[in-house]
């Protein structure tokens, strides 16, 4: 197949992926989002041409129009628009997990400070504050007290953008120092990783320690169950350990892999690459079935 790759820089996870692609034999159009453009009835890469285009972009703005051109253009895209829509943004993706009944951490939003701060004052401390598009942990906090608040409230206001002026607000979850990520595809579970770490954002990128996480059945459901909340696809769903049981906190539609890819036994990015063939081949046979 003819596989198009949309990135804005190449990083590890794409270098796998583009190995594994081309060791198969599949034809690879790397497309630099900076360096293209996209028009109404075409863009400046011959859509036509591609059996099925994975977008890899780090910016979310880019990944969001460039995935909704693509698409116009008739072809399969990995991850659709609307699932990159919900899972980018964190206030759609909780809206989306409680419709479908999962459990999610409890959220407010507000849109000025006042408003805000009643929210916080509502939950008690602490609280988790959170960019609605972020990814990474940054820009995070965790507010412990009436003085921290005001003083984080009033610097994001600040700060001029339109989305640091609406307050994503959510409880902090006492998780045991650890959360849990489960890459899927389609909602089918592939492999999972727990991520521990002495700070209370436990991320990869920020140095977590991973080991090999058992998928039981409840976490097996929660993660079909939340792929179909949002609009399945090539996921990573990021759960948190309660004294309730489990809760869903992320949806990621630009999933990294490589530190999954490094704790699991799995080969995470030849089932991606499998699922891929199987997505371009079903796509092949609608288009025949409708000629």
């Amino acid at each position: 197949m003819k596989v198009g790759l949309l990135y804005s820089r190449i990083r590890t996870d794409e270098k796998l992926l583009l190995e594994e692609l081309r060791e198969r034999g599949h034809d690879v159009v790397k497309i630099d989002v900076r360096d293209q453009q996209f028009g109404l009835s075409g863009s400046s890469v011959d859509a036509a041409e591609l059996d099925i285009v994975v977008d890899r972009c780090v910016a979310t703005s880019r990944s969001m129009y460039v995935t909704e051109f693509f698409e116009s253009y008739g072809v399969p895209i990995v991850n659709p628009p609307d699932v990159a829509s919900t899972c980018s943004d964190k206030v759609k993706t909780s809206l989306a997990l409680e419709e479908a009944g999962i459990p999610t951490p409890d959220t407010r939003v507000a849109f000025t400070r006042e408003a805000a701060l009643e929210a916080i004052q509502d939950f008690g401390y602490p609280v988790v504050l959170k960019p609605v598009v972020g990814s990474w942990g940054r820009l995070m906090a965790r507010i412990e007290d009436e003085h921290a608040a005001e003083a984080i409230l009033e610097h994001k206001e600040t700060l001029g953008h339109y989305e640091h002026k609406i307050f994503y607000i959510q409880e902090f979850v006492d998780k045991p120092g650890r959360d849990l990520r489960v890459l899927a595809l389609d909602g089918e579970p592939v492999a999972g990783m727990v991520r521990s770490a002495d700070h209370w954002i436990t991320n990869a990128h920020r140095g977590a320690e991973t080991e090999v996480l058992e998928i039981t059945p409840e976490i097996e459901d929660l993660v079909r169950r939340a792929s179909d909340a949002v609009g399945g696809g090539l996921l990573g769903v990021d759960l948190m350990e309660t004294e309730d049981g489990y809760t869903i906190h992320e949806i990621n539609h630009t999933v990294e892999y490589k530190a999954l890819a490094d704790a699991v036994e799995t080969d995470i990015v030849a089932e991606v690459v499998d699922w891929l063939e199987e997505k371009a081949a079903k796509s092949e046979n609608d288009v025949a079935a409708t000629a």
